[in-house]
């Protein structure tokens, strides 16, 4: 189905031809001035130095094409060479009618879909999820809906950091307190436990408590490391303590992210390319790519172009060991292999810009990619506190993800509850949806390159540009489809729409019809911000609408079921778009 502006850009350009001038001068755009028209077209402007003629003078000659119209009730030159266009308001009806008969609401679908992997998770295994992680979670899981819903086949993959020095920290700090556990046998041949010798809390208190020590204690560092190198040898007490470890630790994390309704396809990590990096490095030897500079294999990557230093990518220290650029690498090598993916997209802070831009170009001049595969990082901001610093505890530690939950869920509980009568199952339950899309809406309604304020009080706030203001519009629909029902015995989805009565009916109708347009934009350019504030816009265009209009004691029954119909799309469309920022409304608050 054609995207709404599309079909109006269209007539437009058969006047500009008709007129006898290019017909690429036809685009039409959203007008800037909506008090004076819908939509704009600027083209006469680019078309005076080309014919060398007035463009007020080619934007009439435009108009008097467009007298007779299907589209358009109204298309007016002014000065000094715009082109103010009305559309029809049968045209819109008649575009909603079909978006309503449409799967995804006409959105098209990919001649030839992508196959995507988003790297988008990254915590360590057996420390907590703190705020830190949020924003890549929750970007990540909007962007990779938004591709899906574009008809795209993404996989989501959350590559845990599993395998480098915090393993063998919690080994050895684990020797230390329970020497006589089973795994620090040498000599051991039996099968090991089944139950892990600690809980997650435990493990949680082991790392950070090892990783102080072996600050300050080289000796205790050096045991470390050496646990480290026994692990990925492949010792087996080491090897049978590190699946606890993961058991523990993963199943703890799915916790949290389910909490934040956040889902991996894949749950690889470190350690699943670990014996793949040996002949990787051997082959960008054999290759001549990889050479040795003070002692490090490293591949250079700057280009004749750069304007800026750009560093060589190390693939191996002076002492052998590998990086975390190597495990990326042996990563893309990986994926490269088992998924032949178009398309790569890693999420990450935006401070590690260079570091992918390196492994990128690593990865092209080596061959793990092809030119045809493309390779995208997209860089966040920073999360931070009112007082514009990063966001954290009252007492200045790095606030646990699941706290971050817990107030805001406590917050949203104390607003649902305030002077209303509501079970308190109820209310918990309607909370934790709430706070959900107080916590997303807030965070992915910034661009994700940008820095924000984590506004508690803002972010929960029922009025304004947030989450819970969206799912009350939602709400408050849903109220009226259910009231109509009762009151009329019909079925609101058989309710037909009919051309727009009002201003506030036809701005309605035309925020609906930008949804296509809106969809594949936020695809191409990964951008979950594109869809708040189109939702942002068409909840401001209900409630308008709403304000104005007596729906249900309405007793034109033809004009009553009209606005229901208009009604029943509006609630279809919204939670589409809020299903694909990763939250979803509940049916009365």
């Amino acid at each position: 189905m054609k995207k709404f502006l599309d079909l109006i850009s269209e007539e437009i350009k058969q006047a500009f031809e008709a007129a006898g001038y290019d017909a690429e001068l036809g685009k039409v755009t959203l007008s800037n001035r909506p008090d004076l028209c819908e939509y704009q077209c600027n083209g006469a402007m680019a078309g005076a130095k080309l014919y060398r003629k007035a463009p007020i003078k080619i934007a009439g000659e435009v108009a008097e094409k467009c007298l007779d119209s299907g589209i358009f009730s109204s298309v007016e030159a002014v000065p000094p060479g715009f082109l103010n266009l009305k559309v029809k308001e049968s045209v819109a009806a008649e575009y909603l009618t079909q978006m309503r008969k449409e799967e995804k609401f006409g959105l098209e679908m990919p001649e030839s879909p992508k196959k995507i992997i988003i790297d988008y998770g990254g915590p360590n295994v057996a420390k907590p999820l703190h705020v830190g992680h949020l924003r890549s979670a929750i970007i990540g899981e909007s962007i990779k809906r938004i591709a899906r819903y574009a008809g795209h086949d993404i996989i989501g993959d959350i590559h845990l950091g599993d395998w480098g020095l915090q393993m063998g920290l919690i080994i050895t700090e684990l020797k230390e307190r329970r020497p006589e556990l089973v795994y620090f046998d040498g000599a051991y041949e039996g099968e090991y436990p089944k139950e892990p010798p600690f809980t997650i809390s435990e493990l949680e208190e082991i790392y950070p408590t090892a990783s102080g020590k072996s600050k300050e204690d080289p000796a205790y560092k050096e045991r470390a490391m050496d646990a480290t190198f026994k692990l990925q040898s492949g010792v087996r007490g080491y090897r049978a303590l590190w699946h606890h470890i993961m058991d523990v630790s993963v199943e703890d994390l799915k916790k949290n992210y389910e909490n934040l309704s956040v889902d991996f396809d894949l749950w690889k990590g470190e350690s699943d390319v670990h014996d793949m990096i040996p002949a990787m490095v051997e082959d960008m030897k054999a290759g001549g790519h990889a050479h040795l500079s003070d002692g490090a294999l490293v591949v250079d990557v700057k280009e004749e172009t750069d304007t800026k230093e750009i560093p060589p990518c190390m693939i191996l220290k002076s002492d052998g060991a590998a990086l975390y650029n190597t495990t990326d690498l042996a990563t893309i090598l990986d994926r490269m292999r088992r998924y032949q993916p178009d398309k790569l997209i890693y999420l990450t802070d935006k401070r590690q810009e260079l570091y992918f831009e390196q492994v990128f170009r690593c990865a092209r001049k080596t061959g793990l990619v092809g030119p045809e595969t493309e390779l995208l990082h997209i860089g966040f901001g920073t999360m931070n506190g009112k007082d514009g610093k990063p966001f954290k505890t009252r007492e200045g530690g790095v606030m646990r993800l699941e706290t971050l939950i817990a107030e805001i869920n406590e917050e949203m509980y104390r607003k649902i509850t305030d002077n209303r009568e509501i079970s308190s199952q109820e209310a918990r339950e309607t909370a934790k949806t709430v706070a959900l899309s107080a916590i997303k809406y807030g965070d992915l309604s910034n661009q994700a390159s940008k820095d924000y304020i984590f506004d508690i009080d803002k972010f929960t706030s029922f009025e304004g540009d947030t989450g819970p203001y969206i799912l009350y519009t939602i709400v408050r629909i849903k109220s009226i489809l259910a009231k109509y029902r009762q009151q009329s015995g019909r079925n609101a989805d058989a309710c037909a729409l009919r051309e727009a009565g009002s201003g506030s009916e036809k701005s309605l109708m035309l925020e609906i019809a930008k949804f296509n347009a809106m969809m594949e934009g936020a695809c191409e350019e990964s951008a979950p911000h594109k869809v708040c504030a189109y939702i942002y816009d068409l909840a401001n265009a209900f409630n308008r609408f709403y304000h104005e209009t007596k729906i249900l004691t309405e007793e034109n029954e033809e004009k009553k079921s009209g606005w229901i119909a208009l009604l029943v799309l509006a609630r279809d469309v919204l939670e589409v778009c809020i299903s694909v920022l990763g939250f979803s409304a509940p049916e009365r608050m």
